[in-house]
């Protein structure tokens, strides 16, 4: 049998594909962003890159209801986005199969928060599966859809950071046939009208006892009989780190059907054990539903609920393990935070940003540009999820106003979070004619995430030729008037000045839109190939204005500033506006 070694969201793609599925879905968000990436490469699956993880899923329920296996992805933030219909699918049920996978992120290695989305099983009632390694992210991925069609519910497939990027050997076998069901007109089933919903909640409530019961059975949980002393209930990567403290010195439940709880083989076990232990990331999931059943176990009192786990943490905290040191050294490396690129068109935004703070008021939003709040730029107050960067400012406006705060209030989202949420913010704008300032800054990909395309590509991320969508003529249409709607590049000083101007001197909603495209587009790279900027020394007076935009390529050495690494500088000439002695060229223009 063929083995390779595979990341979990690559075995993910892999077990969607041998399991017959035919439709993906998914919006970009680490960590879960390379499962619809490595499903694009299969020609047999039809996969999209959605606007927002809504209607991510409800693509992919329409597929299951129409009769093809289907699969949505997503980091754990999207499921908010797509509890609506997550909870509502959770009554209809499917036709073929359906798999909703959750990647949380304990440890907000690239998120706002840690929340724990095993809870949403709970909450909209369907399946929850837990793999603890790549193998299993396969197995387990083709398992959901069996368990999907038998019990006729949605699975939520949850993964968690160290999953979905860690590698390790998959035993691959050969793709099965294609799941194709004859859809059946079934509107008593499918259309979640109150008389229907009250029927369907009844049906579901009797498919989770069903559920249930083979949950007991099920190879996805299984008991390792060691030593009685000790037992654990674990899943996921949290299996892993209790088989690296425990061995075979303690008996472990490990559970990978995780809603509904398998409560009968839970009481089998910790009834067989003289001490209970519950090892688990995040909430205390499993350790609620033990204590529940009527046992003491330790759990959320010794592990932390925060952050991720490893097994130094877990041996330290139940098994009175030292850490063990790791290599040190006396010289520590300066802190190295995350900054915009060299020629980032958003780093010319945040400086004409920065230069007016005594009018403007600013609130972010969720990517790459989120790099603006640091020094030296601090370019917004506020920064809570995808699209808030729009609304946030109706009711921020609001206040000021009531304070007698004269600022004018700016909100800023990326292009792809523009058409993930941010145009309903900025109908919401224009239809409250709120006295905000609201900026799409365009850089043509959803690049934090690693350039995907988005809803303004002439690709599809399986190179289909698609129509993209003109961000201006859709604004446009919105009914924004000329006069309040200026199209700019970022990178020219005096224009974003200007755009700042005409929208403090107005009072209501003024739109801006920024269109440059990033500088890591393979296209754009290839462009700026051999083109830089030079610092002419003679001409340096050494007053360090250009540094002031805080470019990585560039230095200050001897008294004066150099292009201290002409590879990484694009010769954007953000740093040529800032002098005023003309020492600063390009060269290969």
């Amino acid at each position: 049998m063929v083995k390779e070694i595979m990341s979990g969201n690559e075995a993910i793609a892999r077990g969607a594909w041998e399991a017959g599925c035919s439709f993906a879905a998914a919006y970009p968000g680490t960590p879960s962003t390379e499962i619809l990436e490595n499903l694009a490469e299969i020609r047999e699956i039809s996969a999209r890159w959605a606007n927002n993880e809504k209607t991510a899923l409800e693509m992919a329920i329409g597929a299951a209801i129409g009769g093809l296996r289907s699969l949505a992805a997503m980091k754990h933030v999207g499921l908010n986005v797509a509890a609506d219909p997550l909870c509502a699918v959770g009554y209809t049920g499917v036709n073929a199969g359906l798999v909703v996978v959750t990647a949380d992120d304990p440890g907000c290695h690239s998120s706002q928060n840690e929340q724990d989305n095993r809870f949403y099983a709970l909450l909209a009632k369907v399946a929850l599966v837990e793999p603890s390694d790549s193998q299993e992210c396969k197995d387990y991925i083709k398992e959901a859809f069996a368990i999907s069609e038998r019990f006729d519910i949605p699975v939520l497939f949850r993964v968690t950071t160290r999953i979905c990027h860690s590698k390790g050997l998959v035993e691959l076998e050969q793709p099965g046939e294609t799941v194709v069901k004859p859809y059946q007109q079934n509107r008593s089933k499918y259309c979640m009208l109150p008389a229907n919903a009250r029927v369907r909640h009844v049906v579901r409530e009797e498919s989770l006892a069903e559920l249930e019961e083979y949950a007991n059975t099920s190879s996805l949980n299984r008991i390792e009989w060691g030593s009685r002393k000790l037992g654990i209930v674990t899943s996921g990567i949290s299996y892993q780190y209790a088989k690296e403290v425990f061995g075979n010195s303690a008996s472990i439940l490990k559970l990978g059907l995780t809603n509904p709880l398998p409560r009968t083989l839970i009481k089998e076990f910790c009834g067989a054990v003289d001490e209970i232990y519950v090892i688990e990331e995040g909430e205390p999931f499993i350790e609620n539903a033990v204590k529940a059943l009527g046992f003491s176990c330790t759990g959320k009192d010794k592990i932390p609920i925060t952050g991720e786990l490893n097994a130094s943490i877990v041996g330290a905290a139940l098994a009175g393990k030292n850490p063990q040191a790791g290599y040190s050294v006396e010289v520590q490396a300066p802190p190295r935070p995350p900054v915009l690129c060299a020629g980032c068109p958003h780093r010319g935004f945040f400086w004409s940003l920065k230069k007016n703070k005594k009018r403007i008021v600013a609130m972010g939003d969720i990517g790459c540009y989120s790099l603006g709040v640091g020094e030296p730029f601090a370019g917004f107050e506020t920064n809570l999820c995808m699209g808030a960067g729009i609304s946030g400012t109706i009711g921020f406006a609001k206040a000021l106003e009531k304070q007698g705060d004269p600022r004018k209030v700016l909100g800023m989202v990326g292009d792809s979070t523009f058409f993930h949420s941010g145009i309903t913010s900025l109908i919401d704008v224009i239809h409250a004619d709120a006295n905000v300032i609201a900026c799409i800054l365009d850089n043509s990909i959803t690049a934090m995430t690693g350039h995907q395309v988005n809803a303004g590509s002439d690709r599809d991320v399986q190179g289909n030729e698609v129509p993209a969508i003109d961000v201006v003529a859709l604004i446009r249409g919105l009914g924004v008037p000329e006069d309040r709607l200026r199209v700019v590049d970022p990178l020219d000083l005096k224009a974003m000045q200007q755009a700042l101007d005409a929208a403090v001197a107005v009072k209501g909603p003024f739109v801006i839109i920024t269109k440059r495209p990033c500088v890591l587009i393979k296209e754009v790279a290839r462009a700026n190939a051999g083109r830089y900027c030079q610092v002419d020394p003679d001409k340096c007076v050494g007053c360090r204005a250009c540094t002031l935009i805080a470019c990585p390529a560039m230095a200050f050495k001897d008294n004066k500033s150099i292009i201290a690494d002409p590879a990484s500088c694009t010769a954007c000439g953000l740093c040529m506006q800032m002098c005023k002695f003309d020492a600063i060229s390009k060269v290969g223009e």
